[in-house]
């Protein structure tokens, strides 16, 4: 893959053979983003497991201290006195039959996270085909069904994210902005990276956290030394 000039050139302040301490490699990415635009600053960490097995499987949500920097539209898909507390609580979009048949009907997708009662799984499962694809169907162990629809909007407005294995056992997150700074992107990352180590499957054997790296929107990844995580 051939990068542009801007690319080239904030690669070359990146030691490839090295393996930095976070807030050293957050500096780093800092300095190398020179896009026009707030350029979101990602987490790729490679564990030790194999996601094909039940057992090994890591997956969950957390609240990052100081939130993503992204506006999140949340779609609350619920009934009765849910309806209310769900709009209080501050989501951009609320229903039921009527949200899912926009979905179905219309392929509507304007929001980023979809929360639901357990009341209303019946209906949110038959949006399996179409929201399961773009990671947005809602799960108990992500906090996206829950009695409490309240209280996960709010964490959801504030800035929490869920982490899961891809095919290649590799969990990518955003951890905010550029703009946030090393100690707020810090902050967040450690916080991430916590959640992620208490996750460890029994099943898991030898080191878990394989590889630990992080990198702005259209920058170099920065590699940060995974020994230091202690697994």
């Amino acid at each position: 893959m051939k990068h542009g000039k801007k690319y080239v050139d904030a690669a070359k302040l990146v030691d490839r053979t090295k393996f930095y301490d976070t807030n050293e490699a957050l500096d780093t990415v800092i300095k190398t983003a020179t896009a026009k635009f707030d350029e979101t600053v990602e987490l790729h960490v490679k564990l030790g497991v194999d996601s094909r097995h039940a057992d090994q499987q890591v997956r969950g949500a957390v609240v990052l201290p100081n939130g993503t920097g992204k506006k999140v539209r949340v779609l609350a898909i619920c009934k009765g006195e849910n309806e209310k507390l769900a709009q209080e609580a501050g989501a951009d979009y609320v229903g039921a039959e009527d949200m899912t048949q926009k979905i179905q009907q219309e392929n509507w997708m304007d929001f980023d996270v979809l929360i639901t009662t357990p009341d209303c799984m019946g209906l949110v499962g038959r949006l399996g085909r179409i929201l399961g694809p773009r990671g947005l169907m809602p799960n108990p162990k992500a906090g996206t069904v829950t009695p409490d629809i309240a209280r996960a909007i709010k964490e959801a407005k504030a800035g929490k994210i869920e982490y899961r294995l891809d095919k290649t056992n590799i969990i990518h997150c955003p951890i905010g902005k550029v703009s946030f700074g090393a100690e707020k992107l810090a902050e967040n990352l450690d916080t991430l990276m916590g959640a992620i180590v208490k996750a460890k499957p029994a099943a898991a054997k030898g080191q878990y956290i394989k590889s630990c790296a992080v990198a702005a929107t259209m920058g170099p990844s920065v590699r940060i030394n995974p020994t230091k995580f202690g697994v």
